[in-house]
């Protein structure tokens, strides 16, 4: 698969061959679901928290006597029951993570990349690279590129004055090539990719 490469301008500067293996994939949307569900489950805190009936700090005396009231049988006033009692089965400090195989992850991140690829919403620059750190300047060249919402990878090393500029614009996310991940792709309309990004994909799947 052949895709034209731009530059930061917006200019023309050549081409690149991507590999059908992990840009021409037909896209399945239950793995790209899996590998969702597995980021965000792993994102939770899991710091929710009530308190049970013997957490809470109130008398354990029997409320009244069993017999003679004529109402019904009472012991703790900590029971769920009553108002200031505790939560029956409520939420507890937990993990929400769960188990997905490496070769699922792997499988997910190709198949996003495929689905943009495959929806046109994939976009290669030559170098992201900024001579100072000016947000108004990489705005004008967003907009030659037609970049409104978009997810922007560079290679391991991302350029300081291109992140600093980048920052303050809204529904615009950059990432190193280490922190590339299936969420973050679908969540954005359009991926950019640095010519080091993709060298740096297709050396990971290779």
């Amino acid at each position: 698969m052949d895709l034209k490469i731009s530059t930061l301008g917006g200019e023309d500067a050549g081409k690149v061959k991507l590999s059908e293996e992990i840009f021409g994939l037909d896209p399945r949307e239950d793995i790209l679901q899996r590998v969702v569900r597995w980021q965000l489950a792993k994102k939770q805190q899991g710091t929710h928290k009530s308190k049970g009936r013997a957490e809470i700090s109130r008398t354990g005396a029997k409320m009244y006597k069993q017999k003679g009231t004529g109402r019904a049988r009472h012991s703790s006033a900590r029971a769920p029951q009553f108002r200031g009692g505790g939560k029956a089965h409520g939420p507890v400090v937990r993990s929400h993570e769960h188990d997905l195989p490496k070769k699922v992850r792997a499988l997910g991140l190709k198949h996003a990349l495929s689905a943009k690829a495959k929806a046109s919403n994939l976009i290669i620059i030559d170098d992201l690279a900024l001579g100072e750190a000016k947000t108004k300047a990489l705005v004008a060249n967003f907009a030659k590129l037609g970049l409104t919402n978009a997810l922007v990878v560079g290679g391991a090393e991302l350029d300081v004055n291109f992140k600093r500029a980048a920052s303050n614009i809204p529904n615009i996310d950059v990432l190193p090539i280490q922190g590339i991940n299936v969420y973050d792709i679908l969540r954005r309309g359009t991926l950019v990719l640095s010519k080091a990004a993709v060298e740096a994909l297709e050396e990971r799947f290779k």
